[in-house]
């Protein structure tokens, strides 16, 4: 029996071996390649969420490359560098991280400018800038491969492998990601582009909500009722600042008008077309007064459950009226006077700066620099206000706009009441006009409201003896010795007597004036006037006489 073999030469068996492991190998390569890219078309049809993307794209890649790093860095318009935007190293030391700002390499300038992949190793510090050093020596970083995320040829970005070891990055690897870098970049677009039409959204949104808001709103009155000199001497003001962008403070007590000042700059200004934005500092809790201002981002504190776009930004290209600023928190004061300074700031939760442009007319009722004196606010933001002030007068110093503001205010409000109101009685005109109102135009408004509610007639009824006097005390000449006496004083003794007789007849003329109001002129009776004062008919018809009152002014 003749048996027949046939001998096989090992070496050959080995490299068949090895052929089919490579072939295998390579196959398992391909597909994993292949459901990258299959994963990277699913991301970018199944999110718009750029940073989510890209994390989830870092880490495909970190994997089918066997990298020990991927990092997605774009640019940053404010500060010149590139911005970290998304990371994926498991096993880093914490430097390389989002939101990170590096100055561009050598490498990575190139790979931008000539839109093709660069491959650097880190030892050649001539590739690196010295902060991109710093940054992968930190790491231990041996190799870094630069690709450029290019669309419609525009370098949108860099997608940054980088090896702690010294393997090489093989042509095979860096053609493939190349490749499908397009696809990212396509990601990296759709997502800005999203991005920018999603926060210009919310912003028309937010304008759009509040201009309602403001539309609805009571603003006090609709124009500048009076003609009285210092009226006209700050509308005078107001002419000569309001072209410029100079901020303005306003300087005022409560109730004259800032608010109505600061929008009669802006609409004539050179930003009339833009959002006039308001911001009540004395209203808003402390705590929300930044977010209020500057905004802030979903999470970035317990409640924060949604995006916010603060005041400042909502402003921009607009004015920002701050009313009330001397209430504004001392801890918030230093980022107001960079954003007013700079004019850019940060959202709460961010770190993306932000600019903005924008017009700030600021009021207050408080004395600022007194405030500074005892560091109550800050000097070097009361000086970046204090660039243009005016001081509104209260309403007892223009006191012959009061019968205009009497007439316009019973007009709206009869108007809105549906009521026929024809006539202001003299002597209530002349009451009125007698009072020094430290509530000033607010509290007129408020009190005229509540005449027209009381009144039954076409002639108005106004309840005098409701209204609360304050007696005004004057602020002491600036130089004593330049204080001239007043004719008929001798000593400073009869001076404070001569004042305390005054109040105390001008006490006993409102007391009888209010009593009259109330009984309608009627002096004498069960239900007249002297008997609600508790004296007797012709004493009270003494004292009027002595005041010059006459009961027919309030019959």
């Amino acid at each position: 029996m003749i048996v027949l073999g046939c001998r096989f030469s090992p070496s050959k068996v080995d490299s068949a071996s090895r052929k089919a492991m490579i072939t295998e190998e390579e196959l398992q390569r391909q597909n994993e390649r292949l459901e990258l890219l299959l994963n990277l078309t699913n991301r970018i049809t199944s999110s718009l969420d750029l940073r989510e993307v890209l994390r989830a794209i870092a880490s495909n890649i970190r994997e089918v490359i066997h990298a020990d790093a991927v990092a997605v860095s774009l640019p940053d318009a404010a500060s010149g560098k590139n911005r970290v935007f998304a990371v994926d190293f498991p096993h880093g030391k914490g430097v390389i991280k989002e939101e990170l700002l590096v100055t561009p390499s050598a490498a990575a300038k190139k790979a931008m400018d000539t839109l093709k992949p660069v491959v650097t190793n880190t030892r050649e510090r001539g590739e690196l800038s010295s902060e991109a050093y710093d940054v992968v020596a930190a790491e231990e970083i041996e190799a870094v491969c630069n690709i450029p995320l290019v669309n419609h040829g525009r370098a949108l970005g860099i997608l940054s492998i980088l090896r702690a070891t010294n393997i090489p990055f093989s042509p095979q690897d860096v053609d493939f990601l190349n490749r499908a870098s397009g696809q990212i970049a396509i990601a990296v677009e759709n997502a800005l582009a999203y991005q920018e039409i999603s926060e210009l959204k919310d912003k028309l949104a937010q304008e759009k909500v509040y201009l309602e808001e403001e539309f609805r709103s009571e603003m006090g009155f609709e124009q500048i009722i009076g003609n009285s000199s210092p009226l006209k001497h700050v509308l005078q003001m107001v002419e000569t600042v309001a072209p410029s962008d100079s901020t303005v403070l306003l300087l005022g007590e409560t109730g004259t008008g800032k608010e109505l000042i600061a929008r009669a700059i802006h609409d004539r200004s050179r930003r009339k077309q833009r959002t006039f934005v308001k911001l009540n500092c004395a209203a808003i809790p402390t705590g929300l007064v930044e977010s209020e201002l500057f905004g802030h981002e979903k999470g970035a504190f317990t409640g924060a459950i949604a995006q916010k776009i603060g005041r400042l930004e909502l402003a921009d290209q607009g004015t920002l009226f701050l009313d009330e600023v001397g209430d504004i928190p001392l801890e918030i004061q230093p980022k107001l006077l960079r954003a007013l300074q700079e004019r850019e700031f940060e959202r709460l939760g961010s770190t993306y700066t932000r600019k903005v442009s924008v017009r700030l007319v600021a009021a207050t009722n408080r004395d600022l620099e007194e405030m500074v004196a005892k560091k109550e606010f800050r000097s070097d933001l009361f000086y970046r206000l204090n660039v243009f002030p005016i001081r509104i007068p209260p309403l007892r110093d223009r006191r012959e706009d009061i019968p205009l503001l009497v007439s316009y205010f019973v007009e709206k409000c009869a108007k809105e009441m549906q009521k026929r109101i024809e006539a202001v009685p003299v002597a209530v005109m002349k009451g009125l006009t007698a009072w020094d109102w430290p509530g000033n135009i607010r509290e007129l408004e408020n009190f005229i409201e509540r005449a027209v509610l009381l009144t039954r007639g076409k002639s108005l009824e106004a309840p005098l003896a409701e209204i609360r006097t304050t007696k005004i005390q004057e602020p002491p000449p600036a130089d004593l010795h330049e204080a001239k006496p007043v004719a008929g004083e001798r000593t400073n003794s009869r001076s404070e007597k001569s004042s305390v007789a005054d109040e105390y007849e001008r006490k006993q003329r409102d007391e009888i004036v209010r009593a009259l109001t109330s009984c309608k002129g009627r002096v004498g009776g069960a239900d007249g006037a002297a008997e609600r004062l508790g004296m007797n008919r012709t004493t009270l018809l003494s004292r009027m006489k002595k005041f010059g009152i006459y009961a027919k002014q309030f019959a």
